[in-house]
């Protein structure tokens, strides 16, 4: 009986997965340094010593991996408060979080009442001065959370039409929001997150056949009216989204009766769009079974992958460039053991809520890694999702430390009755 209350106190904390997401944080620290100081003649000791302390440290909060290193310990410490309290008392209040995550979502499509101008096509951050947040990132939290405790009601309402499409409706308003933005990216995470946990929970395969087959008809429309539908019968998308789109499925920005100055003036546009994947693809390749070494990657160094965005949406075209096949088998690895933790952890919970919530983290972060590492070696179109814990961006190491929370949360009261 001794040994067997010694061994629960002593599996409180999953080491396991904290062990892999130090290992993230440490990777993601190196590689964020070495994307973005890999022109620095200066070391940070000789920076140190030929300039004042407060000059250096001004200097140093202003670089991006120190950012990155804020951001890691404001979210481990909000992981931790997390764990503080049961996993129950925090569902009582997702409804509420949810409406606070809309009510941003729709503030930051508003220029001046905290939305930032928009860049790159999008509008998706809130500029409080000091910082600026994404809510996209928050709301993907506020949504699992209200959509498990949604779903954890008995099996038998599950069967009822209304509640289905209620769960539907709770996919929907995000859904819609974040696509405005626009953030294509964000806002398909949510639709495997929804469906994964409604299946879960028991809701009929009925009604989820019929949404998949809805969801890929749809789909299906949309990539027909992308490459053969004339211009003026097209779904309207920005044209951003429709450029990398086209990238991804080869085809000719012109349209069949362009002019020949107007060919000449769509191929340009084409290299510069497929650039970044193109760069990213042969960085991947260049760095063979052990790569070139940590700040020694070419790619990066002579800017054929563009420097504002090597150490976020392609941060693993740097480990992969400059750490080869090796580094990238640690940093698959590593995501692995979180993931199947996560599983583990779900099938461990004690009741419905609990794997619910460990069902929908484990999907929303294997969408984040397939999807970013995907458009990194061309097999996903871009779309500017975050590789969890790497890519530099403190809301969404913030909240992805926060989903490792969720997770140990459950864990801790796993045997609680």
């Amino acid at each position: 009986m001794f040994e067997r209350h010694f061994n629960e106190r002593e599996s409180r904390v999953d080491w396991s997965m904290w062990l892999a997401i130090l290992g993230l944080i440490l990777i993601g620290t190196a590689f964020i340094y070495s994307a973005t100081s890999v022109n620095e003649t200066m070391s940070l000791w000789q920076r140190y010593r030929d300039s004042s302390l407060r000059n250096f440290l001004g200097w140093l909060l202003r670089q991006s991996y120190t950012k990155q290193v804020l951001a890691y310990m404001l979210g481990l410490v909000a992981a931790g408060v997390f764990c503080l309290f049961d996993y129950h008392r925090v569902a009582r209040w997702s409804l509420v979080v949810y409406w606070i995550t809309i009510v941003l979502l729709i503030v930051v499509l508003i220029e001046g009442m905290g939305g930032t101008k928009k860049v790159y096509g999008a509008q998706r951050w809130i500029d409080l001065g000091f910082f600026q947040f994404q809510p996209s990132e928050f709301a993907k939290l506020s949504f699992l959370l209200v959509h498990a405790n949604f779903l954890s009601r008995p099996v038998e309402e599950l069967r009822l039409p209304s509640v289905f499409f209620k769960a539907l409706g709770m996919t929907i308003l995000p859904f819609l929001l974040i696509l405005k933005e626009p953030d294509l990216g964000s806002a398909l995470i949510l639709l495997p997150i929804s469906l994964v946990m409604m299946f879960v929970a028991g809701v009929p395969l009925s009604y989820l056949k019929r949404l998949l087959g809805g969801g890929g008809l749809f789909l299906g429309l949309l990539v027909v009216d992308l490459l053969f539908a004339p211009s003026n019968w097209r779904i309207p998308l920005e044209e951003y989204q429709r450029e990398r789109l086209l990238v991804y499925f080869g085809r000719d920005f012109a349209s069949p009766n362009a002019t020949a100055a107007e060919r000449q003036r769509a191929r340009h546009r084409q290299r510069d769009k497929s650039q970044n994947s193109e760069q990213a693809l042969i960085s991947v390749g260049s760095g063979g079974l052990t790569g070139k070494g940590w700040r020694q990657g070419t790619q990066n160094a002579l800017g054929y992958l563009p420097r504002s965005v090597a150490h976020n949406d392609f941060i693993f075209s740097v480990i992969a460039e400059e750490k080869g096949f090796l580094g990238s088998v640690v940093v698959l690895t590593l995501y692995t053991v979180i993931l199947f933790t996560g599983i583990k952890i779900a099938g461990q919970a004690r009741d419905r809520l609990g794997r619910l919530l460990a069902v929908g983290v484990v999907t929303m972060l294997f969408g984040h890694v397939f999807i970013n590492i995907g458009m990194n070696i061309r097999i996903m179109p871009v779309t500017g999702i975050p590789l969890p814990l790497l890519s530099y961006g403190g809301t969404s190491v913030l909240c992805s430390l926060i989903a490792a929370g969720i997770l140990q949360n459950i864990y801790i009261y796993r045997k609680s009755y």
